[in-house]
């Protein structure tokens, strides 16, 4: 259902050229008429605005966690702004971390920087969006070597419904086999496609999306 609040969401994306329709290549290799790139958040006021809705999705997840964790890179900034306004909005201190591409050799040394993970922490996953889930695969052994910590839930922009692996299961439906993270999005590509439609001038990109939706997403 195209709520009000999926709708401020999408057209904040596409005024902060986040959402891009054109033609693009995904991490997976796909040819897709949309694209969705975090990196194009760069000012204060988005950032406000963006953690706002990522808070707002936790809170309504209630799900228990002791610390936030940000795959690098796109996930760091995305994980900082939000611990900022689970405090600022709903009084809740929690530690963040993230890991580096590279290992530090000098100084501290390692790829965590930020929180240390303890035995019993619960994490939550900080992330833009999942195509293929190659992401969460590199990142979640690193997870787990930092201790006997458990990882349950993990909070995107967009739930892009894209198949993975397998062409009956999503990306996202592996990883919550794989791993155990329940994976929860802000909005999905069927939200997107249903806002475009309800907007119109975008009868074009539906045509294309339609067109992408058919040979590669699961709905």
């Amino acid at each position: 259902m195209l709520t009000q609040k999926k709708k401020e969401f999408i057209s904040f994306m596409i005024q902060s050229d986040v959402l891009k329709f054109g033609e693009f290549i995904t991490k997976s290799g796909r040819k897709t008429p949309y694209f969705i790139n975090t990196g194009n958040y760069k000012t204060g006021r988005q950032f406000n605005i963006l953690s706002k809705f990522y808070a707002q999705m936790i809170k309504e997840c209630g799900c228990e966690y002791d610390a936030l964790f940000g795959p690098a890179y796109k996930g760091i900034p995305l994980v900082t702004c939000c611990a900022n306004a689970l405090y600022c909005e709903y009084g809740e201190d929690k530690p963040i971390f993230f890991n580096r591409k590279e290992v530090k050799d000098h100084g501290e040394g390692g790829s965590i920087v930020g929180y240390n993970p303890k035995d019993g922490d619960r994490i939550i996953i900080i992330e833009d969006v999942i195509t293929a889930g190659t992401a969460i695969r590199e990142v979640f052994p690193i997870l787990k070597s930092c201790g006997d910590i458990s990882c349950e839930d993990m909070f995107i922009s967009v739930n892009r419904c894209e198949v993975g692996s397998n062409f009956n299961k999503t990306a996202i439906d592996e990883v919550m086999e794989e791993f155990g993270i329940d994976v929860h999005s802000i909005v999905s590509v069927m939200d997107i496609r249903e806002y475009l439609e309800m907007q119109g001038g975008y009868e074009k990109y539906i045509k294309e999306m339609d067109e992408y939706i058919k040979n590669y997403c699961v709905l």
